[in-house]
């Protein structure tokens, strides 16, 4: 045999398996928007020292209300939505400080109630499931990590169900390996 390669299919520089929590603040897309609150679990593989690869399960809830300049009218819905994505994020240095990019894409369950005073008094609940993506962009600095997400879901009905969220966390596993001693 000429000589025998195998394919390394993980980091070199940090321990593959990490776990990522994250709690922060949620803010819904359209008129009224008031925030909410977002937490996330994400388990990742690290395929190489620049890419890593999970699966976020994040649930948000958010609220949004309306009203007129007389105040006796009101109009306003509260959103909860699970997602199930599968990410990927490219971290552009292996140093201490390490900003990322990437992207999500899966499934979001979505339940919210609505309430309308300003035409008629009518209240509605609707559910759904929708297929949606998040870019994002943040950095992580030893074990903890900032990100910025934009959740793409689309509309149930009249609710849109967008939403930006900044949130902050930390990580269990994953860091750098140490090298052997001499």
């Amino acid at each position: 045999m000429a000589g025998t390669y195998f394919a390394n299919a993980q980091s070199t520089a940090f321990k593959p398996f990490k776990v990522d929590l994250a709690t922060g603040y949620a803010i819904p897309s359209g008129k009224g928007s008031k925030g909410g609150v977002v937490l996330s679990l994400e388990p990742k593989y690290a395929i190489n020292n620049n890419i890593t690869l999970g699966l976020r399960m994040e649930a948000a809830i958010t609220a949004r209300g309306y009203v007129t300049a007389n105040g006796e009218e009101m109009e306003g819905d509260v959103k909860a939505s699970g997602s199930y994505l599968a990410t990927g994020d490219y971290y552009f240095n292996t140093n201490k400080f390490r900003p990322f990019a990437g992207l999500g894409v899966g499934i979001y369950s979505l339940a919210s109630a609505s309430v309308d005073m300003i035409d008629e008094e009518s209240a509605v609940v609707e559910a759904g499931t929708k297929f949606g993506a998040a870019p994002r962009v943040g950095f992580e600095l030893g074990h903890f990590r900032t990100a910025v997400e934009y959740n793409v879901v689309g509309k149930t009905g009249d609710i849109n169900n967008n939403y930006l969220s900044i949130k902050l966390g930390f990580f269990f596993g994953g860091g750098r390996i140490k090298e052997a001693s001499k």
